[in-house]
């Protein structure tokens, strides 16, 4: 599965969105990383998500004109499993910027696992910057709000999920530590 969702991602990020693509690889190294963690179907699934989260940002799958949406619709037509669809549905806290943009009830088809797994997806992806090197989550939440204005959505739904988001990196940094794992934050 992970190369599949390698393939796809490329063919999908690299020339469209090579910033995009850089991200993607990052979150994948740092996904890699925890994967011991995990089952081997699990960390299969992890890693191919972590490549697949942000696909939803190429503009001919841009339909819903919410990345989390667009991509697991994407990737379901594409015969991916209904999980991996969903952990990209729902990464890094998506249901409140669904709920902002009145998209709640199209998200809704896909479950929110609020597993383990689905908290490391977070945490790759939060403690990731979008050139795809290590960071920690105050620096990319700080980030993302210059990167979008004061004024944005996006600026106020990362407020918002700040909590939650922080919550899923110190629960995955406490296992990763647990199970003796070393891994670089900023």
């Amino acid at each position: 599965m992970v190369e599949r969702a390698e393939q796809v991602a490329r063919e999908l990020l690299q020339d469209e969105l090579p910033r995009r693509w850089e991200h993607v690889q990052g979150v994948a190294r740092r996904a890699a990383l925890a994967s011991p963690l995990f089952s081997v179907d699990d960390a299969d699934l992890l890693v191919a998500a972590a490549l697949l989260h942000d696909i939803g940002y190429v503009s001919r799958l841009s339909t819903a004109r919410f990345h989390p949406l667009d991509g697991a619709r994407y990737l379901r037509a594409q015969g991916f499993p209904r999980r991996l669809c969903a952990l990209v549905a729902h990464h890094s806290c998506a249901y409140r910027e669904a709920e902002l943009r009145g998209l709640a009830a199209d998200l809704a088809e896909w479950v929110d696992e609020a597993s383990d797994l689905r908290d490391v997806l977070w945490w790759a992806d939060m403690t990731t910057t979008p050139d795809g090197k290590p960071t920690n989550i105050d620096d990319r939440i700080e980030e993302i709000q210059k990167r979008y204005g004061p004024e944005d959505l996006v600026t106020f739904f990362i407020r918002q999920a700040k909590s939650e988001l922080a919550g899923a990196v110190e629960r995955t940094e406490e296992r990763l530590q647990a199970a003796g794992i070393g891994y670089i934050a900023k």
